[in-house]
C-alpha cells in the first residue's frame, strides 16, 4: 500500500505491484507498476464498489522486456 485517502463516501487507495511473471508460459520479466483504486464506502463500512486504475501499457511493456 502507497497511500490511502478516507473521505466521507469514498477512499483512494494508491498501489504498486513489484514482481516477476513466472507463471506457465511467463516471460520471467520483473515488473514494477503502480496504479489507484477509487472505493465506495456503504453505510455498512464496506467497500461498496471500486473502480481501478493502472498503466496497462506499460505492464505490458514490462512483461516483455523487463522494468523493474
Amino acid at each position: 500500500m502507497d497511500d490511502l485517502l478516507v473521505q466521507e463516501e469514498h477512499a483512494v487507495y494508491h498501489w504498486t505491484l513489484i514482481g516477476a511473471n513466472t507463471g506457465p508460459g511467463g516471460t520471467g520479466q520483473r515488473v514494477r507498476i503502480s496504479g489507484f483504486e477509487i472505493w465506495k464506502i456503504g453505510d455498512d463500512g464496506l467497500i461498496a464498489g471500486s473502480q481501478g486504475r493502472f498503466d496497462s501499457l506499460e505492464y505490458q511493456r514490462q512483461l516483455e522486456c523487463g522494468g523493474a
